[in-house]
């Protein structure tokens, strides 16, 4: 058995090796051509994705011990949640571009493998200052506690404005933005006012870049999140990669059943705060058992769940899914303004 605090690069090279072979069959198999994911499809592929992590998660339990397997587990869960709400600003985003469905994979097939670049960017900074100084713990603890709360209690963004976006705004200074969809591509060679032919970037592309951005948002909170379960950078990054590539499956499975969940966010917003709280009682020498912390999880996510449920026999479709459905790109309307 491997001690947590010793993990072999034969450990990462096995998670590298699973990462990159699920990516290829993602793409280069179940989503070789361009087409509209049917929700018995992506129920398919998602289950595949969280039976994969099931297995690598086992894999953790046999070689690096029930510890660090209960840690992958709730790492896992508990970003595979989270994402859950990114599910929702997807859905915004989608809506807003109008992007067709047949290539909405595509944006999220290279959405995901940016995230897993910025994620580790992330990790790597955040356990070593947790390494370095003890107390950073303490100050993602008071930011968990303190974006748990403005959850709950804050007004939900109801449009997408790509104008606004300071990585889009970058871009455009550089490259010209077609007014229309060119198939799934995300650059294509055009004519210019000179006569030459230059590259330009499609709508495709902005919403890529507006997914990325939104992403590093979302892991800001995740990231130390899952730094109060656990500071091992295998654990963390690997247990993050694992839920990111079930994102695009289980966005193509619940995107028509979002409007079940209206109470989600709070749920979320419970997991940030419990965790963050977590963290900070270690101020008080109070440590609170990753076992714990995962039934404490679930236990906040059922209660959403049901309490959605119960709310959507009574009322009906989520508000959040209306807002979406009312606007006609708003997004790609914004785009073909001339500043």
């Amino acid at each position: 058995m491997v001690p947590l605090t010793e993990v072999t690069t034969v450990a990462w090279i096995i998670f590298i090796i699973s990462i990159v072979t699920l990516l290829a069959l993602d793409l280069g198999v179940l989503n070789r051509k361009s087409h509209v994911i049917k929700p018995k499809e992506a129920l398919l592929q998602m289950s595949f994705f969280i039976a994969a992590a099931i297995a690598f998660n086992a894999g953790i339990y046999f070689y690096m011990g029930s510890d660090a397997g209960l840690e992958f587990t709730t790492g896992y869960l508990m970003e595979l949640m989270l994402s859950v709400d990114n599910l929702f600003v997807i859905i915004l985003i989608f809506s807003s571009f109008c992007i067709p469905d047949k290539y909405q994979h595509k944006v999220l097939f290279y959405g995901i493998i940016g995230a897993l670049v910025f994620r580790l960017a992330f990790i790597l900074v955040g356990v070593t200052l947790v390494e370095s100084f003890e107390w950073v713990l303490y100050i993602f603890g008071a930011f968990l506690v303190f974006t748990g709360i403005k959850m709950a209690v804050g007004k939900e963004k109801e449009k997408v404005e790509p104008e606004h976006n300071m990585m889009v705004r970058f871009f455009r200074r550089f490259l010209k933005v077609t007014k229309e969809y060119h198939k799934d591509k995300f650059f294509v060679h055009m004519p210019s006012g000179a006569g030459k032919t230059v590259l330009w970037a499609t709508p495709m592309f902005i919403a890529l870049i507006v997914i990325e951005t939104t992403d590093i948002m979302f892991a800001v909170d995740s990231i130390p999140a899952i730094l109060g379960i656990t500071t091992s950078t295998f654990i963390v990054f690997s247990s993050n990669a694992f839920a990111i590539l079930g994102l695009r499956s289980m966005y193509f499975s619940l995107s028509h059943i979002m409007k079940l969940f209206c109470y989600l966010k709070y749920g979320l917003a419970g997991i940030l705060t419990f965790v963050g709280v977590k963290m900070l009682a270690g101020i008080a020498d109070v440590h609170v058992s990753v076992l714990t912390s995962l039934m404490v999880i679930i236990l906040i996510l059922g209660v959403a769940i049901i309490a959605s449920l119960i709310k959507n026999r009574r009322t009906g479709t989520c508000p959040v899914v209306q807002e979406i459905e009312a606007e006609s790109c708003p997004a790609l309307k914004d785009l073909r303004e001339e500043k």
